[in-house]
């Protein structure tokens, strides 16, 4: 299938290895210093483009958690609408690891995963300069990204900018029942800056 310029930019951003380091520095209180890993898996290929991410605390690289799939849409011809569909991992602990050892990813299939309905993001694109964009990732009106994990019921809101060499991820857990954030980027985004493109 031909993908769009828009998409095609929006996968190559988002691979890589990211890295918070500037941040967690100038505000140790509040950002913990993460390493992130998203790269790319032959998953869909029919009519996307797919990222598996995992994430790690700097001190704690051999504990990564957070293992999902990101499966990036464009819905349309002309001025496609872009959109980042979610999926976790039926078993995590399999895949643990695979943002350092990426052959961990080559068995993976899609019956390996569980569809995240309510976990949905629609994109936009800026043009910045010729080839090159700023995208934003935001949820639809009254869409709930909410899935069972360790026997407890979670629910995430999630959101992300991009760039060529900037991450800004807006994502954090929910209290269900107060609605107030638990997790996450409670003060403000976390601000990832690409250390290696994959």
């Amino acid at each position: 299938m031909n993908f769009s310029p828009e998409l095609l930019a929006l996968a190559n951003y988002l691979a890589g290895e990211f890295e918070n380091r500037e941040q967690a520095l100038a505000e140790p209180a509040w950002y913990v210093h993460l390493r992130l890993w998203q790269r790319f898996v032959p998953l869909f290929s029919e009519d996307s483009l797919t990222l598996f991410a995992e994430q790690a605390n700097i001190v704690n690289l051999d504990q990564p958690y957070r293992q999902r799939i990101m499966r990036l849409t464009e819905v349309g011809e002309l001025n496609a609408l872009l959109k980042v569909q979610y999926y976790m991992p039926k078993d995590p602990l399999a895949l643990r690891g695979a943002g350092r050892n990426p052959s961990l990813l080559h068995t993976l299939t899609p019956e390996q995963l569980d569809l995240l309905p309510g976990c949905i993001l629609n994109v936009t694109a800026q043009t910045q300069a010729p080839d090159s964009y700023k995208f934003a990732a935001t949820p639809p009106s009254g869409a709930v990204c909410c899935f069972n994990y360790a026997g407890s019921s979670v629910q995430v809101a999630l959101g992300f900018e991009v760039t060529h060499q900037e991450l800004i991820t807006y994502d954090k857990g929910i209290d269900p029942t107060t609605g107030g954030a638990t997790w996450g980027a409670i003060l403000g985004p976390y601000r990832y800056a690409k250390r290696e493109q994959y």
